[in-house]
């Protein structure tokens, strides 16, 4: 079947790691399910996998992605939860916690094989490329804000980094939820893009906002981690979920944090019951996930060269 995959790992230039072509169908396993890809979203994990991060050379070649969305053996339309491992996420109690790609062959495939407990419904509501864009950057952005952050309606949050794919989700998400959605971007174009998505206004990175918000949806790292902080209500929360700008602040501002009893919270994916949640929540309401552009899985490297690039706003898709 054709897919795309790691081949080797270049810290340095990951995409001359990137390979497509043929790999082995998937084999069967007790309790797994095969799962025939339509729509497959690239997330910077990939990325990050190419690099090695998460990926260890014994186990090349990976078929990469985390996310897509099919048609299971039984011809049922589903979305797939890519995270294995750990007691109720699909295998054995004692199988420690990975994602689609870091142990198992991941989705940029024709085929891939899930355990069976990793497969939902697709709801009719959703298109095949929407549903694909839900399982990482989204399903983060939804456990970030409702279950770490634990914002309600009428409350506000600022989003680091509009055009990301957790931060646009956060942003289409925390808007339909009745939130106070405030956004950042070094790139004007996507400030107005931000505002035209729900947010109630967009600023510089490191910009004065209206009004100190009561949590922070943080994907950018040492770049804005000050002004994150600095932006907080006392007691406000501040949750991160990437650090693509670096891991290592100019300054910590532990002093604010413990002084104004401020939370930091990290969080990693979500739940299949956030999943299933998230799911509802898009059939129900409307909201459809941002896709900046859809490509067949041919032309994968090209998806691969923009997100790394920057030059996106939402998710990348892949069609089978």
């Amino acid at each position: 079947m054709f897919a795309a995959y790691a081949a080797r790992i270049d810290r340095d230039q990951p995409l001359n790691g990137l390979e497509l072509g043929e790999r082995p169908e998937p084999e069967a396993r007790p309790g797994w399910t095969t799962v025939q890809v339509k729509a497959a979203s690239l997330n910077h994990h990939d990325l990050w996998s190419l690099r090695g991060v998460g990926l260890d050379e014994k186990v090349l070649p990976m078929i990469l992605g985390c996310d897509a969305a099919g048609i299971d053996a039984d011809g049922n339309e589903v979305v797939i939860h890519s995270v294995i491992g750990q007691s109720g996420h699909g295998v054995g109690p004692d199988e420690p916690r990975s994602i689609l790609t870091e142990r198992y062959q991941g989705t940029f495939a024709e085929r891939v094989t899930v355990p069976a407990w990793n497969v939902l419904p697709k709801p009719r509501e959703l298109s095949f490329a929407e549903a694909a864009c839900l399982p990482t950057a989204w399903l983060t952005a939804y456990r970030m804000l409702f279950t770490n952050a634990g914002v309600r309606p009428g409350q506000s949050v600022l989003v680091q980094g509009a055009g990301g794919g957790v931060a646009t989700a956060a942003i289409v998400l925390g808007a339909a939820a009745g939130l106070r959605v405030f956004a950042t971007s070094r790139d004007e174009a996507k400030r107005a893009r931000a505002v035209e998505l729900g947010a109630e206004a967009a600023f510089e990175p490191g910009a004065r906002l209206p009004h100190r918000v009561d949590a922070v949806i943080e994907t950018v790292g040492a770049a804005t981690w000050s002004h994150s902080v600095k932006s907080l209500k006392p007691g406000g929360t501040l949750v991160i979920s990437g650090a693509t700008s670096g891991p290592n602040p100019p300054s910590a501002e532990l002093t604010r944090i413990f002084f104004l009893e401020l939370k930091v919270v990290g969080s990693t994916m979500g739940t299949k019951d956030e999943l299933a949640d998230l799911l509802s929540f898009c059939a129900a309401t409307g909201v459809r996930p941002v896709i900046d552009s859809t490509l067949p899985l041919d032309r994968a490297r090209e998806g691969f060269e923009k997100m790394a690039g920057g030059d996106l706003f939402g998710k990348i898709v892949l069609t089978v």
